[in-house]
């Protein structure tokens, strides 16, 4: 719930009583207009570029995980070690995704935007040339390192183009470039790579991040996302951010335990056959999908319970399908379910992030990556040894319980602050012509 007053500063920058954001162009001072105001055309391109964007960084960021023995052959690694490509990669973006956002704070947006496409082009080539192990092993670093700063900045970035109240459909926008990416970019990137080697599946990605880099210097506008309704959170609240952070980190953990290793829970649970894992895998990326754009409408019309709605339908899906795994379809619907849950909160929390963000945005969306990427390294750690105790069943009880964790830690963030709640008791009681006793009467 948004305060009705208006945040301090320049003054430019009002919340309405309907919980709605606007800008004040006219005001001294005010920010920069968002560019659908002033071009929408203009500002659906740089929407679509930005999507694009995510789509070829997700790509590049998972190719290896379709690609693990092609690479493993050519470079004379073990798929142990060529797995460390993407363990490595997500360690990275846990851990600096926040310094250095803010190392780039000042840095002009639409340049950086576009250094960190060519970038992307530059590592992109120089992985497909890789001579060895170590020479690719480099290369994903520096990746990484961009990717880092590119999920922090992007979502900010999206939002600032439009108004407030489209900013649930900015980011499903986005979080869509993203999902697509593992639903189409990575099984194309590893039909590529299997066709005509790992290594033009990385020259793909570079063509890629080549074409997007366009339209991205061209649209894109100049401002500060800062300068706009998206610099810092519509309703800061420290607390109900770190509650965020953390049942993140829950939620995206507990799917990720069960997840990471979807294929044996099929196989040997389910009773699926191998060649049928891949089908399987492209309806749950559709179903993921679905959950994006889902979680943007209910963003829209109850961005109060938006991101808790997903994690009350993810925690009884996980727990659903330890006790109904062996019957195969219901297997299937239920991880459908799942994916549902984590694309819808994956772009509810996103938006939760851009209301309750005590200071920059930038800085609280790069701590938010950082959690989501904790979720998918520490599910995977704590499925993984469950997997190797006890088999692939127990993944998905174990991801349960660690999603109700996240669901009873989330509740609370649903629940605006005292102060908040004060002051829209008090404007509603002037609304109705009532004038509340002072403290000294």
């Amino acid at each position: 719930m948004c305060s009705t007053e208006t945040p301090k500063g320049d003054g430019a920058h009002e919340v309405g009583p309907d919980g709605s954001s606007e800008d004040r162009v006219d005001a001294p001072g005010a920010p920069a207009a968002v560019l659908h105001r002033r071009d929408p055309v203009a500002a659906m391109a740089a929407l679509c570029a930005l999507s694009a964007a995510a789509f070829a960084y997700v790509t590049t960021e998972s190719l290896p995980v379709g690609l693990l023995q092609p690479i493993s052959h050519g470079l004379h690694s073990s798929l142990v070690a060529t797995g460390r490509l993407v363990t490595v990669y997500a360690a990275i973006n846990v851990a600096l995704s926040a310094p250095l956002t803010h190392l780039t704070k000042g840095l002009p947006r639409k340049t950086t935007m576009c250094v960190l496409m060519a970038a992307l082009v530059a590592t992109s080539l120089a992985a497909a040339a890789a001579p060895g192990y170590g020479w690719l092993m480099a290369v994903r670093v520096v990746t990484a390192l961009g990717q880092a700063v590119f999920w922090s900045l992007v979502i900010p970035t999206a939002a600032s183009l439009f108004p407030a109240g489209m900013t649930g459909r900015a980011v499903g926008w986005v979080l869509g470039g993203a999902t697509l990416a593992v639903v189409l970019g990575v099984p194309a990137g590893t039909w590529l790579g299997q066709l005509a080697g790992w290594r033009a599946a990385f020259l793909g990605v570079a063509v890629l991040a080549a074409v997007v880099s366009a339209p991205i210097a061209l649209a894109l506008p100049s401002y500060d996302p800062a300068e706009t309704h998206a610099g810092t959170g519509s309703a800061p609240d420290g607390r109900r951010y770190r509650l965020a952070i953390v049942t993140t980190a829950l939620a995206v953990g507990g799917f990720f335990c069960m997840y990471t290793y979807v294929s044996p829970f099929l196989t040997k649970v389910g009773g699926l056959a191998l060649h049928d894992v891949a089908a399987v895998l492209l309806v749950t990326g559709a179903a993921t999908l679905t959950g994006v754009f889902a979680g943007s409408v209910v963003s829209r019309r109850r961005p109060d319970i938006a991101p808790l709605v997903p994690v009350a339908v993810l925690a009884p899906a996980l727990i659903g399908l330890y006790f109904a795994g062996r019957v195969l379809p219901a297997a299937i619907v239920l991880i459908a379910a799942a994916c549902v849950a984590l694309g819808a909160y994956d772009v509810s929390n996103q938006n939760r992030i851009l209301e309750v963000a005590p200071a920059s945005t930038e800085i609280a969306s790069a701590w938010a990556s950082a959690s989501f990427n904790a979720g998918i390294a520490g599910g995977s750690l704590a499925g993984g040894i469950v997997l190797n105790g006890y088999g692939p069943r127990p993944t998905a009880l174990l991801g349960g319980l660690v999603a109700v964790a996240a669901l009873l830690l989330g509740a609370p963030a649903t629940r605006p602050r005292r102060d908040v709640r004060s002051e829209a008791r008090s404007a509603s009681g002037e609304a109705m012509g009532e004038n509340p006793p002072s403290k000294g009467q």
